[in-house]
């Protein structure tokens, strides 16, 4: 990796809090240093003591809206157009971390555009029909106004992707998402995790755990029922919108503490029994952390579930989202829990190394600025490309229809 390259500039959709995507954008800042970073709100506080506060990162106008920093979402139909007053002209290469609107920046004919995509705007596209499904958006006039504000993103997502001239998926299930909404291929590159700040503790303890932001398509509610029936420990850790629902349906044998420093999570990864997820994951960095602390999953199918975990090696999978089949998963774990060896569970989560991130990262970035700088092809027709990546670490998508 040199992170010798023209002006290049990284945009992302918000910085709330430092999560998944907020550790990807830090391992590739540490590749190149010199690149801004435009963002639609930044919580600075969020950062003082992370390295992204060393960055220089610049907020739309949405970041001075009242309450953006904690309810930025309440923003979304002002989304596409604030990011699309982002002036990037400086920059040869723009690479774009987008779970939202960062892939809809608009880039001039000799500027390349890299998309990493977590996910695809969820609520428009795969998770639709969940979304306006739930009680509180069936009927009423809101309902009505949500609908077409989630038609109309949809229409402006569509022609947004088409700014792109490389897409990158960060599983195999989200490539697959990438070509249902917008009819084009993407590569494959999962996020980095920091799996050496995780280890198997001894000896471990009978309780479960869940590591998640609490919000409604985490499935913590479907959790939460299950144990209340099977009345083992679990321990919930993480905040969100539904930190005080949840905290009133879980009765006396669920802990929820809120959010934890590392430090402490990792403590209680190390000597959980298994750790416990519900929701459709577009990756899933928490069950990777699970697994190099040795600790086995529980996890439905869904998702990217399987590119993850390993059946009856790291973890037990159940196919319907309810909590009957959560409740017979268990009970299927407990049944095998001896089984379960730490140490091949740990080495599973290895091949997700931040090393590994950077090194792939580098080498599409620099190949990309490459071809495209040659003339090729390859970006005037949108066709696949075929990156210098070793097969081992890289996984090839191949899409329906393509």
């Amino acid at each position: 990796m040199t992170g010798q390259l023209p002006g290049i500039v990284f945009v992302q959709d918000d910085l709330p809090y430092r999560g998944g995507a907020e550790k990807l954008l830090e391992a590739a800042l540490e590749i190149y240093p010199h690149a801004p970073v435009y963002t639609l709100v930044y919580n600075r506080s969020a950062f003082k003591d992370t390295s992204l506060n060393n960055y220089s990162i610049q907020a739309s106008y949405i970041d001075k809206l009242p309450g953006a920093h904690k309810n930025h979402r309440n923003y979304l139909p002002l989304m596409p157009m604030a990011v699309e007053q982002f002036d990037l002209r400086a920059y040869p290469i723009i690479v774009s971390f987008s779970y939202a609107v960062a892939h809809g920046v608009i880039p001039r004919p000799d500027q390349l555009h890299i998309s990493y995509t977590h996910t695809v705007l969820r609520y428009a596209w795969q998770n639709y029909h969940d979304y306006i499904g739930r009680p509180e958006h069936k009927t009423g006039p809101l309902s009505w106004i949500e609908r077409l504000i989630l038609h109309y993103l949809r229409l402006w997502d569509a022609a947004a992707i088409e700014r792109v001239d490389h897409l990158i998926a960060n599983s195999s299930w989200m490539a697959r998402c990438i070509w249902r909404a917008y009819r084009r291929r993407a590569d494959v590159l999962y996020p980095p995790v920091e799996v050496n700040k995780f280890k198997p503790l001894s000896p471990r303890d009978n309780y479960y755990i869940v590591v998640s932001r609490l919000v409604p398509h985490k499935r913590i509610d479907m959790i939460i029922e299950a144990f209340a029936y099977l009345k083992l420990p679990l321990i919930i850790v993480g905040d969100g919108s539904e930190f005080k629902k949840l905290s009133q349906q879980a009765p006396s044998n669920v802990k929820l503490l809120g959010w934890q420093s590392e430090s402490v999570v990792s403590g209680l990864l190390g000597r959980a029994r298994a750790f416990i997820q519900a929701g459709e994951e577009d990756f899933g960095i928490a069950q990777i952390e699970a697994q190099a602390a040795g600790c086995p999953v529980i996890t439905s199918d869904c998702g990217a579930a399987h590119e993850i975990v390993q059946e009856d090696v790291t973890g037990v999978f159940y196919s319907e989202q309810s909590s009957a089949a959560l409740v017979k998963a268990v009970n299927q774990f407990i049944d095998i829990s001896s089984e379960f060896d730490p140490m091949l569970i740990r080495q599973n989560s290895l091949r997700y190394s931040k090393e590994r991130f950077q090194r792939q990262f580098a080498e599409i970035v620099e190949h990309d600025w490459e071809l495209f700088n040659s003339g090729s092809h390859h970006f005037n027709n949108r066709r696949r490309i075929n990156l210098p990546i070793d097969q081992i670490d890289r996984i090839k998508v191949s899409q329906p229809g393509g």
